[in-house]
């Protein structure tokens, strides 16, 4: 593709790096990801992909944006309280870089359409931004089965994590490193834990790097890994996880052939446990 000059100048600090340069570039600018929850870690990672030239980005999310969100979710506004989150995520998206072609599924991820949103564009890479246990598996399920590569995070108070699967790699999913979802009432719920809001921010921006890198083959992936943080430490440690031979999805003999829709744990304030 040919640049204009708008383009050369934006991009112009990716453009200069030897491992991307304008082929690089050119594949951002052609590239999909699916970014599933515009919350405390897919606002961030959303914004810093169309900042890179992610040529289509695409939003899901069935919630409106609430004055509590203001807190941590960086791509909504004051002026946005009352809004569809896809809608605002899109106009922000688009003001700040015009060149991304943004999608947006006004819905929640259940076990009827998250196949067919993923199918939608034939996205490259899956963003999972969201902030219960029900839709991280069912996430995981989803992708393990259509083969797409996802990024996984998690945040609540001071601490986050994340993990990347990339199919064909032997790697772990989500589900070998956290067989299932927790009872009910053992993760603590929102109102009873809190979040730092900037948690998002460095959590969703790696992921928005494990991205970028995988669009682009560059260096190591966080796949056969856990990343964790601790901001009170100010101390993160990369843990070795292993494929589970035994697993129900990605397994030598799975069982799970169909996505199961688990029941979403509610909060006072907002559903979810790890606050997303």
């Amino acid at each position: 593709m040919d640049f204009n000059e708008q383009q050369i100048e934006r991009y112009s600090r990716h453009i200069i790096l030897q491992e991307v340069g304008v082929e690089g570039q050119e594949k951002l600018l052609q590239s999909k990801v699916l970014v599933i929850g515009t919350g405390g870690l897919g606002a961030p990672a959303a914004m810093f992909l169309a900042a890179a030239g992610i040529g289509t980005i695409g939003l899901v999310d069935g919630d409106v944006v609430d004055l509590s969100n203001l807190q941590r979710q960086i791509i909504h506004q004051t002026k946005d309280i009352g809004k569809l989150k896809v809608q605002s995520g899109k106009e922000t998206i688009n003001e700040m870089n015009p060149d991304v072609n943004v999608i947006t599924y006004n819905t929640f991820v259940d076990s009827s359409n998250i196949l067919d949103i993923i199918k939608d564009q034939d996205y490259d890479f899956i963003i999972d931004g969201t902030d219960n246990f029900a839709a991280k598996f069912l996430i995981n399920d989803a992708c393990v089965l259509a083969q797409k590569p996802f990024s996984h995070a998690g945040i609540i108070r001071f601490h986050g994590q994340l993990t990347t699967y990339v199919p064909g790699e032997n790697a772990p999913c989500y589900r070998c490193i956290f067989k299932e979802p927790p009872p009910e009432g053992l993760v603590p719920t929102c109102r009873e834990a809190g979040v730092l809001g900037v948690m998002g921010g460095v959590v969703g921006t790696l992921q928005a790097t494990e991205a970028i890198k995988y669009i682009l083959g560059l260096g190591e992936s966080l796949s056969g890994y856990l990343l964790t943080y601790d901001a009170l430490r100010m101390e993160f440690r990369k843990i070795k996880v292993r494929h589970n031979p035994d697993c129900g999805v990605c397994g030598k003999e799975p069982i799970i052939k169909n996505l199961i829709d688990y029941s979403r744990p509610v909060c006072d304030l907002k559903s979810g446990t790890l606050k997303g």
